[in-house]
Order: structure tokens, then C-alpha cells, then sequence
């Protein structure tokens, strides 16, 4: 009996264990799957699901007037799903009787297999059941379109098995114009341009779409569960493409003919700081010419035309006026141990500092400077910070260059830095700056900020507005500046740039040549840098242009004005021409010739015809249905109503062929026609009776 009951007791106590351990594992069941459920079920989705970007259609830059400048071009990866339902009923029914027809579609369209070739590949994917077969990559949309049509893919998704992903490529329609400043969207690098001062509003939202992996490791989209991504927003900017044809025509064809390394080209509107136009060119290794970098926003010593500064101060702090006079002593002055040379010999000494500024005269800009700031050279200093030299333009792209404006406290200050600085050396500002400067001489002391862009759009609507911005509503005196046009106007009249004269309009500017250093060369190798800056027309500012270009090493011309210079005048010909000059309306009685070709016609089409060419007319009143002759009497066009009998052959004499054949063959008749022009004759006269199946013939003549 002990025997008995100590084995009951074993087999009781295994079977309340037995009994635990499933109710422990019918608890844990639950809780997996009602407590924890969806968390292993999330774990176990994402070892076969993932989800995807989709990039959102990014915005489209466009010009002023509504042009494209850059966008965005849809291409495709073409996929085809070989397991889908369509493809594999009735025993692959769908695909047997269109893969040969589809096969020739395909060859003809992408041109890269023949046909047979297809029909292999395609068999091959079928075959394989492939989910995600790849059949072309970068298909254009026109190309995509078509191919939608094709056999056995016109069926749909599900039915036909095609895959389109979307890609989007970025392209500058102009292309070279303006290259740089729009921009660059680059995968893999980073934006420049507008393009990266403005991505954040022209990327738009990213999208996701989620992505299940199958056999061999291919992930297919999951219908159903995308996320649309944002389309990105647009930018409106203040470039005109007709302008900046213009620009970047004239510095290629300097660039070229002067065998340049780089230049720059800037358009200014006066009144608001709106960048029109800016081309930036440099030469590349084959001896083409690219917008390979922003050279507007470069600084670099600017020479000559910084002088514009040097007589603003000394005329804004009353030292002198412009009738005031300067030793130029002949072209030649020491100081120190270096010596400071006109760029042009001359034999010139006692000048008013109008003429030194006229003739360019380095000696006089360096007297001036010397003889009223060496004792103290941070007044000096102070005038060029007050015209906002020291600091970045504001302009709304990137990478611009950082304005060096030296002061006593600075570690390169020596003896001759002031005098050197009067006349552009030993200072470091952009061609944009040197614009800003101008423009604001032009715009009656007022400078304005630079700026590239009107507004954001989206969907049509306006997102944010940029207005023009007054960066100083005066630089200087009216005294100074009245004085500073003068000096200006007389560079082209007496002075560096008369040769770029015209007697058709005005204009005022200054040359500039400054001499380059060439890294650890120095200026041995005589790179020269030619400069023009100014304003047109003289007497009413409407465009301010800057023109730098970088000459090769010992460059036969490199002078301002006969470098620069011609690219700027080249510029205000053109569109002094097109833009500026405001053409008188004609005050002129309107003849009309006796001989005028007219027609006779609907009355109503004649009278608007008329009126829109503004040419003087009399007769009945028109309607829509009546029709007569018209014929000039008396210096006007006399319109005179034409019978039209029902039942009668319409008379369409003097009508062009439309008329004619919409009255005749309404009529009944058949019409047979001869010549060109309008009805001379007919065969059958107006008035007369029409008869059934009645055939009448025209002759028309011009």
C-alpha cells in the first residue's frame, strides 16, 4: 500500500505540473497575442516591409516674364510584375497572345533589341515569375505615354504587370544663360544658386510608400499605402531672359576675342536693386567658354573703379570740390619707397580733381587721399564703411565673398596702404558690390539692396512677396552727389571712356585696369583686370552695369575702356533700344489707297476688322447675318448690303473662298472652284433660281 500510494503521489504531482506548465503557455499564447500582438506583429512586418522615399516634384524657377529657367522633367523605370493575377490566368492566356506584338512595340520604340530579343527577355521574366522585373530604365514621358498603349500594358497594372516608378531630372532649358546664379539640383552634391539659397521652398514635402520584400530579396510596392509627398513651391524671379541674352552675348564675344580667363556681367534696375541680368564666364580647358562660378560674388582688388569712393569722401567731408585742383606731376609720385604710376603716361601736372578723375590718374586719387587723411586714415576708412564696403551685399545666393576694407589696426597696415587704397589696391570688394555703389549715384544717392527674386509661389498664389529694400536713403550730400554725376558724365565725354561715346544717348561711368597678382609669380606675369562700371541713360537712370573681365598673362588689350568698355555699351545699345527709349506715338492722318485689296463678306466680321486696324468706315448698320461689299470712296471704306434671295444662287462676287462656299453649298449647290483669292466670276448669276443637284462653278483670281 506505501508502494501504491507513493507512486500516486508522483504521478499526481508530474500531473499538476503538467497542468501549470499549460496553463503558463496558454497565459503566454494570450498575452502574445492580445497584449504583445501588435508589437511582434510590427517586428515580424518589418523584416519584409519597409517603407521608401518619394521624392516630391520640385519647384519650377521662372524668369520675370513667365520663362522656365529651370524645372523639373519626369522620367521613368519601367517594371513589369510577371506573378500579377492578369498574367497568369488561363494559364498565362494574356501574355501568349501579346508578347509578340508587344515585343515589336518595344523594339521599335526604345530601338536597342530587336525584336526577337524582346520576346527572349520578356519570356525570361515570365518564366521566373518576377515580381519586379526591370525592363527599362530613364524612359522619357513622351516615350512612357506610348508605351502605355502598347499591347498587353494597356490592360492596367493588374492585368498587364507594368511597374512605373517616377524620377525626376532637373534641367536649365536656357541652358547657358544664367547658369550659375539659377543654379544647380544636384543628387549627390550640393546646390548652388538660387536653387540652394531657396531649396527649402522649391524641394517640397517627402513622400513614403511602403515597400514589401519577396522571394530574392525584391522589395514591391504595396498598393494602398503611400504617403503623397508635397509638390514644391515656385520661384518667380527678377532675371528677364531677353536681357540676359543680351549680357552674356556681349561678354562671350569679348571673352572670345580677347582669349579671357573670366568675367562677369551685372544688370541692375536703378529704382528697385533688382538683378535683370548676370553672366558669369570662364574659360575652360579646351578654350570654351561656362558659367562655372559666380564671379560677381568674388572679391579681388578692383582698381579704378573704386575711386568713385575716394572723391565721394573728400568732397562729403569738404576738403575740396570738384574744381579744386591736384598735382598729377606727371603721372609719377613717390611715396616712401614705392611709387605710385599713372597707367597711361602723360605729361600732365596741375589738373582739377574733375580731370584727374576724368583721366583716371592714379597719382591724383593717392595725392588726394594722403594729403587729407594721413593723419588721421580711419576717417578715411569710416566712408568707405558708410557705403556699406565692408559688408556682404545681402543678395539672396550664396558664396559671396567677404569685402576686406583695411584700417590702421589691421596687421598688413603700412605707411602706404592709404594712398594705395584710394585708387582700388590693397582692398578687397566684389563686382556686386562696386554695382550696389553705382546704382545708388545713379538712383539720387539711395542704395538699394540686390535682390533675385519677386515671390513663392504655390498652385498660382503668392506665398511671399519680396519688395525692394532701401539699404541707405542717401550716401551722400546733394552737393557731393550732384558733383560725383558730373565726374562721372565727364569719364565718357572728356575723359578714359570718350571713345565709347554715342551721340544717340547719355551715359556716365568710370574705366578701371588693375594689374593681378599671380600667386607666388607676383606681377611678373602682367595679368590685368579691366573694369567699367556705370549707368544709362545719364539723364534718367534706368540700368546700372558692371562689367569685370580677367585678362590672359600679357594680353595685348587689357585697358577698361577698350575691354570692359565695349561690353557695356554693347549692353545700353541694345537695350537702350528695346527697353529704355520710349517710341512717340505717330501723329499721322491714315491714308487709304484706291487699290486695296478688299472682300466682300459677312457684315459684321468686316466692321470688327476694321475697327480693330483702326480704319476709318461708313455704311448701314451690320449684323451678324447680313453680307456686303465693301470698297474704299473718300479715304474710307464703304460698305454697302448685298441681297441675298432665298431660294435664289447667292451672288458672291468680291467674296473670298469661305464666304463663298459657306453661302453657295448652303444654298444646295455643288461648287466646283478654280484660282485662288477671291470670286470673280461665277457660272451661274446671283438671283437666278437654284435647281436640284445643280452644280455652279467660281473663278477666283488675286
Amino acid at each position: 500500500m506505501e508502494v501504491k500510494k507513493d507512486i500516486l503521489w508522483r504521478v499526481y504531482l508530474c500531473f499538476i505540473g503538467m497542468v501549470l506548465f499549460g496553463v503558463v503557455i496558454l497565459a503566454k499564447v494570450f498575452i502574445l497575442q492580445n497584449v504583445e500582438g501588435n508589437y511582434w506583429r510590427s517586428m515580424a512586418d518589418s523584416l519584409h516591409t519597409s517603407y521608401v522615399s518619394l521624392d516630391a516634384e520640385r519647384g519650377t524657377i521662372y524668369s520675370e516674364e513667365g520663362r522656365m529657367l529651370s524645372t523639373s522633367i519626369p522620367y521613368f523605370d519601367l517594371r513589369i510584375d510577371f506573378a500579377a493575377d492578369g498574367l497568369r490566368d488561363k494559364n498565362g492566356q494574356v501574355f501568349k497572345e501579346n508578347v509578340d506584338s508587344l515585343s515589336g512595340y518595344l523594339s521599335r520604340l526604345f530601338g536597342d533589341r530587336t525584336t526577337a530579343e524582346y520576346k527572349q527577355l520578356l519570356r525570361e521574366g515570365y518564366k521566373s515569375k518576377d515580381r519586379y522585373f526591370l525592363l527599362k530604365r530613364n524612359v522619357p514621358f513622351n516615350q512612357y505615354q506610348e508605351l502605355r498603349t502598347f499591347p498587353m500594358f494597356r490592360l492596367g497594372p493588374n492585368k498587364g504587370g507594368l511597374i512605373a516608378e517616377t524620377r525626376n531630372k532637373r534641367i536649365n532649358p536656357f541652358k547657358l544663360l544664367a547658369n550659375r546664379t539659377i543654379g544647380l539640383s544636384r543628387e549627390n552634391a550640393q546646390n548652388v544658386g538660387l536653387e540652394r539659397t531657396y531649396d527649402a521652398y522649391l524641394k517640397g514635402v517627402t513622400g513614403k510608400r511602403l515597400m514589401r520584400r519577396i522571394a530574392g530579396g525584391t522589395f514591391v510596392p504595396v498598393e494602398g499605402y503611400d504617403i503623397e509627398p508635397e509638390d514644391g513651391h515656385d520661384v518667380n524671379t527678377t532675371l528677364d531672359v531677353n536681357m540676359q541674352d543680351i549680357v552674356e552675348n556681349a561678354l562671350m564675344n569679348m571673352m572670345v576675342e580677347n582669349e579671357a580667363e573670366h568675367g562677369t556681367c551685372i544688370l541692375m534696375e536703378v529704382k528697385t536693386g533688382k538683378i535683370k541680368a548676370i553672366a558669369n564666364l570662364g574659360r575652360q580647358p579646351d578654350g570654351s567658354y561656362f558659367e562655372d562660378m559666380n564671379y560677381a560674388l568674388q572679391v579681388g582688388e578692383p582698381g579704378s573703379t573704386f575711386k568713385l569712393a575716394t572723391v565721394i569722401s573728400v568732397l562729403e567731408d569738404r576738403y575740396t570740390t570738384m574744381n579744386g585742383m591736384v598735382d598729377l606731376n606727371y603721372g609719377r609720385w613717390q611715396v616712401g619707397r614705392r611709387t605710385v604710376y599713372d597707367s597711361e603716361p602723360h605729361h600732365r601736372t596741375n589738373v582739377t580733381v574733375k580731370q584727374a578723375f576724368e583721366l583716371s590718374s592714379n597719382v591724383g586719387m593717392a595725392k588726394l587721399a594722403y594729403q587729407y587723411y594721413s593723419k588721421q586714415p580711419n576717417n578715411f576708412v569710416a566712408h568707405l564703411k558708410k557705403l556699406h564696403l565692408d559688408k556682404h551685399t545681402g543678395i539672396d545666393l550664396e558664396g559671396e565673398g567677404w569685402p576686406v576694407i583695411k584700417t590702421t589696426a589691421s596687421k598688413t597696415w603700412s605707411a602706404t596702404s592709404l594712398p594705395w587704397m584710394a585708387f582700388g589696391y590693397e582692398v578687397l570688394i566684389s563686382p556686386l558690390q562696386t554695382c550696389m555703389l553705382y546704382n545708388a549715384v545713379a538712383n539720387n544717392g539711395k542704395m538699394m539692396k540686390p535682390y533675385l527674386v519677386n515671390n513663392i509661389m504655390e498652385y498660382g498664389q503668392v506665398q511671399k512677396q519680396f519688395e525692394p529694400t532701401v539699404v541707405m536713403d542717401s550716401i551722400c550730400s546733394r552737393s557731393t552727389l550732384k558733383q560725383v554725376k558730373k565726374m562721372l558724365e565727364g569719364v565718357v565725354l572728356e575723359g578714359t571712356a570718350k571713345k565709347l561715346w554715342t551721340p544717340y544717348y547719355s551715359f556716365a561711368g568710370k574705366t578701371g585696369t588693375a594689374l593681378v597678382a599671380n600667386g607666388k609669380r607676383g606681377y611678373a606675369d602682367k595679368i590685368y583686370q579691366s573694369s567699367f562700371a556705370g549707368y544709362f541713360p545719364a539723364n534718367d537712370p534706368q540700368f546700372t552695369c558692371v562689367v569685370v573681365i580677367k585678362n590672359k598673362a600679357h594680353a595685348a588689350r587689357f585697358y577698361g575702356a577698350s575691354v570692359a568698355g565695349p561690353v557695356f555699351r554693347e549692353v545700353a545699345d541694345k537695350l537702350y533700344a528695346i527697353a529704355v527709349e520710349k517710341q512717340k506715338p505717330l501723329k499721322t492722318t491714315v491714308r487709304l489707297d484706291s487699290m486695296l485689296a478688299l472682300k466682300n463678306g459677312k457684315g459684321s466680321e468686316l466692321k470688327e476688322i476694321l475697327t480693330t486696324l483702326h480704319l476709318p468706315w461708313q455704311g448701314p448698320a451690320v449684323t451678324s447675318t447680313n453680307w456686303v461689299s465693301a470698297s474704299v470712296n473718300e479715304q474710307q471704306v464703304a460698305l454697302e448690303p448685298v441681297k441675298q434671295l432665298k431660294g435664289a444662287v447667292p451672288d458672291v462676287k468680291g467674296m473670298g473662298l469661305k464666304d463663298a462656299l459657306y453661302l453657295l453649298e448652303n444654298a444646295g449647290l455643288r461648287v466646283e472652284i478654280r484660282g485662288s483669292g477671291k470670286v470673280i466670276a461665277q457660272s451661274i448669276p446671283g438671283g437666278s433660281k437654284i435647281s436640284r443637284d445643280q452644280t455652279i462653278v467660281i473663278e477666283l483670281n488675286t
